[in-house]
């Protein structure tokens, strides 16, 4: 089959590349934002991509174009697929038609950990000797790549729920039919595409009702915005994990989540020390092995997977250390994900400086709609510069007066970095978090200090 794929250099779109490459088709893409590295891993994987999206570059004899959520009416590319009546598809259902219809499908959900959890998974399956195939929102260092096909009958997928494509507004993974299905915690995000919280509610329901019920639903035991959407109907056996109420459950032996150990129904599993930080990480370390066993892995085995994990790209991931100041990239971009980074952050360095450098990057805190919780989120760090977005009608400047650390807030990445360098000493711990490039902020640090 020869493919054509629109919105090809994001990171799932670059990943259904991949997948479609493995499986012996022939691919090209089309983008605005072709560049490395995502430019450089498509074209060692063989695939052909064009700068910008003109009909030129489309095949009028193509057998299939795949189209991603970035692409919306008025685009060129996507006006001459339709004017010409090619045949085109969204990413998520060609994935399901033409992958993961005769595979055991593993869906990883939740607002928070999906790219971990996912990352996770798939590691203690591979461990296990499996070799399963995975698509997932960031790149995992045990693999080097962000997608795979796989030889066994395992997939992994990040199960996201945003939305599929401008003709399809269903969450992605109502098309993915998952047999084991982790539901990691549920909160409002996304105010782009949802207008509350009920709204994500609803389609976490609809994900649910796609269970068979001879599969299994792993969902955390304190989620309160979880239990209530299961409780719409829910059609599978369903098992816990995390907090005090969980079947799997975790101890930590170390306060900043490096050492723990896991039992199961009250049975010790045994321990795991390894280079992840914070609760939020054991919590999905959990949940991965608790889906890990589902598919028949022993938790003996899981667990010496872990160790051996190596984390995810842009998750509290150090981008240098210069005269004894760490620079650190991570992609939390929501306050309970900075919150529990942050805090998992502080368990390990102890009362040395955390400065934190934040961008609000995703629709949802650009436009403010988490201004009331972000002070909060931030309380584990002594001090906190921000760039101000630009949407800030909602005034992000008064917000930060009220914090009780000193905050800065500057209008670009160079001003940032010229006064912030000024005021770094040795042993700080600079925390990058933004969900984009951010200017290139991180080497722009480093080079400066």
């Amino acid at each position: 089959m020869r493919i054509h794929i629109l919105g090809i250099c994001g990171t799932f779109m670059a990943g259904i590349a991949q997948i479609a490459k493995q499986a012996g088709h022939e691919v090209v893409g089309s983008d605005m934002n072709v560049y490395p590295p995502m430019s450089t891993q498509l074209e060692m994987q063989g695939v052909k991509l064009f700068n910008g999206f003109s009909p030129q570059h489309i095949d009028s004899t193509i057998d299939c174009v795949i189209v991603g959520n970035v692409v919306k009416r008025g685009n060129p590319a996507i006006e001459y697929v339709l004017d010409k009546n090619l045949p085109y598809v969204s990413g998520p259902q060609w994935l399901a038609e033409t992958i993961l219809r005769d595979r055991w499908v593993l869906g990883v959900s939740g607002t928070h950990g999906k790219t971990t959890t996912t990352s996770l998974l798939a590691w203690i399956l591979e461990y296990a000797g499996k070799s399963p195939g995975f698509l997932i929102g960031g790149v995992p260092e045990n693999f080097g790549v962000s997608a795979r096909i796989g030889t066994g009958p395992c997939f992994v997928i990040e199960a996201d729920e945003y939305d599929s494509a401008f003709f399809d507004k269903r969450s992605k993974f109502i098309h993915y039919h998952p047999r084991t299905l982790i539901l990691n915690n549920l909160e409002f995000d996304h105010a782009d595409i949802f207008p509350d919280l009920e709204a994500i509610k609803q389609q976490f329901h609809y994900l649910v009702r796609t269970v068979p019920s001879n599969g299994l639903i792993l969902r955390h035991a304190e989620d309160t915005n979880l239990q209530a959407t299961l409780e719409k109907g829910c059609w599978t056996p369903t098992v816990t994990f995390g907090g005090r109420e969980g079947a799997w459950q975790a101890e930590l032996l170390k306060a900043d989540g490096s050492y723990f150990s896991v039992t199961h129904n009250g049975i010790e599993m045994g321990e795991v020390s390894w280079n992840l930080l914070g609760k939020h990480n054991v919590e999905n370390a959990l949940a991965a092995i608790a889906a890990a066993h589902h598919a028949g892995v022993a938790a003996n085995q899981a667990l010496e997977a872990l160790p051996r994990f190596k984390n995810v790209k842009r998750r509290m991931e150090i981008k240098g250390e210069k005269a004894g100041i760490t620079v650190y990239d991570d992609f939390a971009h929501h306050p309970t994900a900075i919150a529990t980074t942050l805090a998992g952050l502080r368990a390990k360095v102890g009362d040395a400086r955390i400065v934190v450098v934040l961008e609000f990057g995703s629709y949802t805190m650009r436009a403010g709609v988490h201004k009331d919780t972000i002070e909060n989120a931030l309380q584990k760090a002594d001090m906190v510069v921000c760039k101000r977005p630009e949407q800030d009608s909602w005034g992000l400047e008064k917000v930060l007066k009220n914090f009780s650390q000193p905050t800065a807030l500057f209008d670009n990445v160079d001003s940032l970095v010229a006064s912030l360098t000024k005021q770094l000493k040795s042993g700080d711990h600079v925390v990058v978090m933004s969900n984009s490039g951010f200017g290139g902020i991180h080497q722009k640090l480093l080079s400066a200090i």
